[in-house]
């Protein structure tokens, strides 16, 4: 069974924005013209994390299969994580922080971890709500936090400021 530890998001702060331009200029590189987000709990000030970097890689769809086969080249696939024509995810687990990688296509389902990170910018409830949530699992199986994550965040998905966020190709944070 896997446990799950959460850190300060102060604690990786250097690293993770250090990792994060690095990445995203090498990821833009790869893919011209890709949206590329530092999403997860490492893009919250004063979050509660697990320590790794997450990032969101937005493309058209007609960008998408040419940026699975240039992300492949580079980065492991997360066989955790389902695969569809709109969602593929990516790990490096040796990189320092390890990092997340979530290509998705611009207005499709999997077009949400930016938003997430945007509610959570936007309302201090909801980011005290999460991080009470991880305070809740630390030590215990990541199966069973995962689960409970994913029920906090079907509950943002409802929220009006998740429905407000528009997404458009040209969106930069």
């Amino acid at each position: 069974m896997e446990r799950v530890s959460f850190y300060n998001q102060k604690r990786f702060e250097r690293d993770v924005e250090k990792t994060f331009t690095s990445q995203r200029d090498f990821i833009q590189r790869l893919i011209p013209g890709a949206d590329i987000q530092h999403v997860g709990s490492t893009a919250i000030p004063n979050s509660l994390t697990k320590g790794d970097l997450d990032i969101q890689v937005r493309v058209s769809e007609f960008q998408f299969n040419q940026a699975v086969e240039a992300l492949s080249t580079v980065y492991e696939s997360n066989d955790g994580s389902i695969k569809t024509n709109e969602f593929r995810a990516f790990k490096d687990d040796a990189n320092i922080p390890p990092l997340g990688i979530q290509l998705t296509v611009i207005g499709s389902e999997f077009d949400f971890f930016w938003k997430f990170r945007d509610v959570l910018l936007q309302n201090e409830l909801f980011k005290i709500e999460y991080d009470n949530l991880k305070r809740e699992f630390e030590g215990k199986d990541m199966e069973a936090y995962r689960e409970a994550k994913n029920d906090f965040f079907s509950k943002i998905i409802q929220t009006p400021e998740f429905r407000q966020l528009k997404t458009s190709v040209d969106r930069n944070v």
